[in-house]
């Protein structure tokens, strides 16, 4: 008998994947559910598919594997796809894939199945990242092939005696340890404030505290260390500025996304700690990487964002422009001090052992030891070609007549 291994999160899509796969194909059905942090019994979630029939469940836990594999080189990386998104649902699909290609080749089956929609990026991401892995593999979408709406979908599970937790109008949400993303119900109304009821991790700024939090955030080569002189793990950090954050309002996006299949969409992500550790990240870069060189990494972090968000974790532009970044960490080291208040991240003090800033050369005081004169030499020839230009268009032209030789 056939046999499909299928990426289940244990949502109303997947689980309904497990019927469908089993009477459209007649195939027996193995689910795969990947720990990334997102905040699920892992236990109801393996009742629940074995209740839907499947033939085996695996769990495996990816926290720490997706923190430093994955969410680390985000950080590296500035990752904010257009500039607002810190890739927390893009990050998370390629390693997923990896261990469902894993247990695919374990159970000796080429058929690999996942719950994306057609209208979505995670079919992008899903089929090129296991394609990537596992050349031979046939991947498929029974979401994609059916064209149920989700109350529809609701409804064949109740059809085959499956009563699923669901209420019309629901939200559809993707967690990880590095953000939650909601869609669906109201928020596909773009001109409305998304409802209350969407947030989970981060208060309403009405509600947040009015006193301010103050955290310095260490980094060594980029990486983070610790937070207010305690040594923690990427994962630790992560969930802490998860809970400090979400306290304080921070790192709510409403965002007008543009998906890979040129749809545009209303997105709403919950992301503290990401929005955190960016934002001290790029300011530690500032104090200890030249202008070149922070000016070259800016387009080296647009082109590595856009290439995972589209799903492209696995092209060989991505582990060349991620050599480029580690080169640059090498200097990124150090303490960021940062006041969290009323959805607001404020940077209000830096240090690092490898500072570009010299207190001396900046200075407007009497410590100065800048030779101002030296400026005006620097002036001339900074500005020459400009200056010869426009010394060149107010000069007065010769007319044509003035230009032509007297025949007498």
């Amino acid at each position: 008998m056939m046999k499909v291994v299928l990426s289940y999160s244990g949502g109303l899509d997947t689980t309904t994947c497990i019927y469908w796969i089993k009477e459209k194909y007649g195939a027996d059905v193995v689910t795969v559910t990947v720990d990334v942090g997102q905040e699920d019994d892992f236990g109801e979630l393996e009742e629940r598919a074995y209740r839907a029939g499947a033939l085996k469940h695996y769990t495996i836990d990816a926290k720490e594997e997706f923190a430093k594999k994955y969410i680390l080189p985000g950080i590296k990386s500035n990752a904010l796809y257009e500039g607002k998104y810190p890739l927390s649902t893009s990050l998370a699909r390629p390693l997923i894939s990896e261990k469902v290609v894993e247990i695919a080749k374990k159970e000796g089956t080429f058929h690999i199945a996942h719950g994306s929609t057609g209208k979505g990026n995670d079919q992008v991401r899903f089929e090129i990242s296991i394609k990537s892995l596992y050349p031979e593999a046939k991947v498929f979408s029974p979401v994609r092939e059916w064209s149920m709406s989700r109350d529809m979908e609701y409804e064949y599970l109740l059809s085959h005696g499956f009563k699923y937790p669901y209420s019309k109008g629901e939200f559809s949400v993707d967690e990880n340890l590095w953000g939650r993303s909601v869609e669906g119900g109201r928020i596909e109304l773009e001109n409305l404030e998304p409802p209350e009821e969407a947030f989970s991790w981060t208060k309403n700024i009405k509600e947040a505290p009015d006193i301010p939090d103050v955290i310095e955030i260490e980094f060594e080569e980029g990486v983070p260390i610790g937070i207010n002189g305690n040594s923690m793990d990427l994962v630790s950090i992560i969930k802490y500025l998860n809970i400090i954050g979400g306290k304080h309002g921070i790192g709510r996006i409403d965002h007008m996304e543009d998906r890979v299949v040129g749809i545009k969409s209303r997105e709403v992500y919950e992301v503290p700690a990401a929005k955190i550790l960016i934002e001290a990240h790029q300011d530690l870069e500032k104090l200890v990487l030249t202008k070149s060189v922070l000016k070259f990494k800016y387009l080296v972090e647009k082109y590595w964002t856009d290439l995972v968000y589209e799903g492209l974790w696995h092209d060989p532009l991505r582990e060349s422009l991620d050599a480029f970044v580690n080169e640059t960490q090498r200097y990124v080291s150090g303490k960021v001090k940062l006041k969290l208040f009323k959805g607001n991240i404020q940077v209000i003090g830096r240090e690092s052992p490898n500072s570009l800033y010299k207190h001396n050369l900046s200075t407007y005081s009497s410590l100065s030891t800048f030779d101002q004169s030296k400026a005006i030499g620097f002036i001339e020839i900074w500005g020459m070609q400009t200056l010869l230009f426009n010394e060149m268009k107010v000069k007065p032209q010769l007319t044509k007549t003035e230009n032509v030789p007297n025949a007498l």
